[in-house]
């Protein structure tokens, strides 16, 4: 049984560590969704008060079928691979 992990990339335009990220997951191949946070203040307010910070990027991992997702909150690709290893069977 495969179990499909999701990825969503919370990014404004011109940062380049969230950049970093996005190129990051193209090369595993890994499918991820985009919220662009560059001209959206209600969207920081969600990221404020799901993870208590309004910076970017933040990279949720998990399962839209279960519900539960882990955020890398961490700046730095190390955090975000370590999140990946952590989570269930991807086969890249």
């Amino acid at each position: 049984m495969v179990i499909k992990i999701d990825v969503v990339v919370w990014s404004k335009q011109g940062c380049s560590y969230c950049e970093e990220v996005k190129t990051y997951l193209q090369e595993k191949e890994i499918p991820y969704q985009t919220v662009d946070v560059t001209h959206n203040d209600t969207f920081r307010d969600i990221l404020e008060t799901k993870y208590g910070v309004r910076y970017v990027p933040i990279v949720e991992i998990g399962s839209s079928n279960s519900g539960v997702y882990k955020a890398v909150t961490e700046i730095g690709l190390e955090h975000l691979k370590a999140a990946l290893e952590d989570s269930v069977a991807l086969h890249i």
